[in-house]
């Protein structure tokens, strides 16, 4: 199945606009790009709602209107519909997918109980399998990075001395992000399983079974299982557990520019879309600030 089946289909048999055909070329790129990017060799087959959903948030951070991306998931509707008309596919990832009704798409998270939760009543074996995914969606949480940020660090980017850590961003942008004393610990204990446990192959700080760099997919998936361990919602990806990180942040009165500089935001605009979140927050103040709360 090829985006070229699909364009040939527009034109010959379903006879639309040239203009169409354009726009519909231009949204499945994108969308090529997307998870070229994020998973590597994944066919179009193997795109799933996780990744739709993960790509539309990423356009509604990179700037594009409500309207745009609406248009961009009318086309990957399309696509699909026929996809799954000709037995491309077997089932369709686009089928029950939603444009976000604002101009700023509300994001998922994870609840702090939840998490927490997670993180320590759930029970963690000493494996590697299990260190490297509890350092991961301890990362994730307690340093807000991006998937790709997190794949792409060394082991030289992390500072024990200082408990920070390098993050290259969008744009080969960097930026410095500090850690606790529990993630402090965490990567200390990962890096010494793992080097115990594998032969790495490069100097990436996480590593699969043979020591290559992790893909997005691998990452993807880790995160997508362990969150099902304390949640039911549908998104359980690794952006989910970075707006997590803003929305905590948020409710325990950080301010919106450091929340902006920690997740490597251009415009704090794009950080606002959490405030949305901030009830637990809001409740405090009022409790707090009126005199018959």
């Amino acid at each position: 199945m090829t985006i070229g089946n699909f364009i040939d289909y527009l034109r010959y048999e379903r006879n639309v606009s040239e203009l169409t055909v354009v726009k519909y070329s231009y949204s499945l790129e994108l969308l090529r790009r997307f998870v070229q990017e994020k998973c590597g060799g994944l066919s179009w087959e193997d795109v799933d709602s996780d990744i739709i959903g993960d790509w539309i948030e990423h356009e509604m951070e990179t700037g594009c209107k409500a309207r745009t991306v609406c248009g961009y998931l009318t086309a990957v509707k399309s696509f699909y519909r026929f996809a799954m008309e000709r037995g491309f596919i077997d089932s369709d990832p686009a089928y029950r997918m939603e444009g976000p009704k604002k101009d700023k798409l509300l994001p998922c998270f994870v609840k702090e109980k939840d998490m927490n939760r997670l993180l320590d009543d759930i029970e963690w074996k000493d494996t590697i399998k299990d260190v490297r995914a509890r350092t991961i969606i301890l990362m994730f949480y307690e340093a807000g990075l991006r998937a790709a940020e997190l794949i792409g660090l060394d082991d030289a980017h992390v500072d024990f001395l200082n408990n920070h850590v390098k993050v290259t961003g969008k744009r080969n942008k960097q930026r410095i992000v500090p850690f606790g004393g529990e993630l402090h610990n965490e990567l200390k204990y990962y890096i010494e399983v793992r080097d115990r446990e594998l032969v790495r192959q490069c100097d990436a700080l996480f590593v699969d079974d043979k020591g290559m760099r992790m893909k997005y997919g691998q990452v993807r998936q880790l995160v997508r299982d362990k969150l099902g361990l304390v949640t039911t919602m549908k998104r359980r990806s690794p952006h989910v557990l970075r707006h997590s990180f803003a929305t905590a942040m948020l409710n325990n009165e950080a301010g919106l520019e450091s929340v902006q500089k920690l997740l490597g935001h251009e415009s704090i605009a794009t950080t606002e879309i959490y405030t949305h979140a901030t009830f637990e927050q809001l409740k405090r103040v009022y409790i707090k600030a009126h005199p018959r709360a």
